[in-house]
């Protein structure tokens, strides 16, 4: 049983990036879907799939990507955490890598990444930064 799905998300990932997978697959949740769809957003990733009927069966199938054997994300890490949230007001984004990497937030208008957050000016919770 998973308790917190997007750790499990980014463990995923960055064991698939690891072994130079071209795919990884996890448990579907909407949080999930949202985060996923922020990745392909930004090319972090290649392609998004949801396969299974029933909610117990729904795998969402995620496509990685690289640059000549190079993998699109070099570091990807959990902030905000079920123990401790870490919020931020819009004043308040500082940028990932100098700008070249993103967050993604957990806002009242949905999930989205720092950049939208900003132009959209809402703050929320940080779910996770990548690079």
């Amino acid at each position: 049983m998973i308790n917190d799905h997007v750790s499990d998300m980014v463990t995923r990932i960055k064991n698939a990036y690891a072994m130079h997978k071209k795919t990884v697959s996890m448990p579907y949740t909407k949080v999930v879907e949202a985060v996923a769809k922020v990745m392909l957003d930004e090319k972090y990733l290649s392609d998004l799939k949801i396969e299974g009927k029933n909610v117990t069966e729904k795998k969402l199938i995620l496509t990685l990507s690289y640059k000549d054997d190079t993998a699109a994300i070099s570091s990807i890490k959990r902030i905000s955490k079920p123990g401790v949230r870490i919020h931020r007001q819009v004043d308040n984004f500082k940028p990932v890598l100098s700008g070249l990497g993103i967050a993604i937030l957990s806002t009242s208008k949905g999930i989205m990444s720092d950049r939208h957050a900003k132009i959209a000016k809402v703050g929320g919770e940080v779910l996770l930064e990548l690079w």
